[in-house]
């Protein structure tokens, strides 16, 4: 919705100025600038990246239009189903989880958490690093630089799209710059025409210049800076898994183990402690 928001802002702002300060709006609308920048950046897309790429970023784009589901509800069930587990683990033996994590969406132990099984990623994060536990041949120290290894390339490969947009919106003022470039060329060998003729060509000329920083600057450019910020949420419910489990396998009690993953949350979302020992007593009476 924000996203949507901004768009309107910036078409105003610069269009709504442009037509109070007496500017022809008609003369601005050049279908044949915009197929140039556009067709040039697409083009220049498609040789600087691989089909996984493009296919990545045409996947995520739907995804700036929808609202954070990294809430304070979500790292609430994850913590609390984490306790769950690690209370399961510590009253009943690692052995107790093998069924649990062999098949988490017909588990009675995970499927109070709808949340988190809908996660793909998420519950195969957690499903691998407790067959890791429960199979007692890793110490912490390697499930640790285990799991660092994992996020490290999880974040890269999440990261394409928006580096992908980048690189797009970086290159549209140079397209930009070549569309006037093309305009002035065609102006200058069409010298001989009258000087009214001649100033409308070169305003086409100059529109492509202000089309290609328009488009890059007001409306691919703070994409890409979305998609990152995105990301950055999502890589930190595998950073409050990876200190929870950690924290476990170093002979915390669960109870203490979800207060490490409560801390390395964002403080927006993050639960207080009487928050989330509420949630959790809730969720056992349920």
């Amino acid at each position: 919705m924000l996203v949507i928001v901004g768009y309107i802002v910036v078409i105003g702002s610069v269009f709504g100025g442009y037509a109070m300060a007496g500017g022809h709006l008609a003369i601005l609308f050049q279908p044949l600038e915009l197929l140039m920048i556009g067709g040039a950046a697409l083009g220049a897309s498609l040789v600087g990246n691989t089909g996984k790429t493009l296919k990545a970023s045409l996947k995520a784009l739907p995804g700036v239009l929808k609202g954070s589901k990294y809430t304070k509800a979500l790292y609430m069930e994850l913590m609390t189903m984490l306790f769950d587990v690690l209370t399961k683990i510590r009253k009943e033996g690692l052995m107790s989880i093998e069924g649990d994590i062999e098949k988490p969406e017909d588990s009675p132990l995970f499927s109070k958490y709808p949340l988190i099984v809908s996660d793909h990623h998420m519950m195969e994060f957690i499903s691998d690093y407790l067959r890791l536990m429960v199979s007692g041949n890793m110490d912490a120290f390697q499930i640790e630089n285990l799991m660092d290894n994992e996020l490290e390339t999880h974040h890269h490969e999440a990261a394409g799209p928006s580096h992908f947009i980048a690189k797009l919106g970086d290159g549209l003022p140079a397209f930009g710059i070549v569309a006037a470039v093309m305009g002035v060329v065609h102006t200058m060998e069409s010298v001989g025409i009258p000087p009214a003729e001649l100033g409308i060509l070169i305003a086409h000329a100059l529109v492509g210049t202000f089309l290609g920083i328009l488009l890059a600057y007001g409306f691919v450019g703070p994409l890409a800076g979305l998609m990152e910020q995105q990301l950055d949420e999502s890589s930190k419910t595998f950073q409050c898994i990876k200190v929870t489990l950690l924290a476990s396998l170093n002979g915390y009690a669960p109870a203490l183990a979800i207060e490490f993953g409560r801390k390395v949350l964002y403080s927006t979302e993050r639960p207080t402690f009487s928050e989330l020992e509420e949630h959790i007593k809730q969720s056992k009476s349920k």
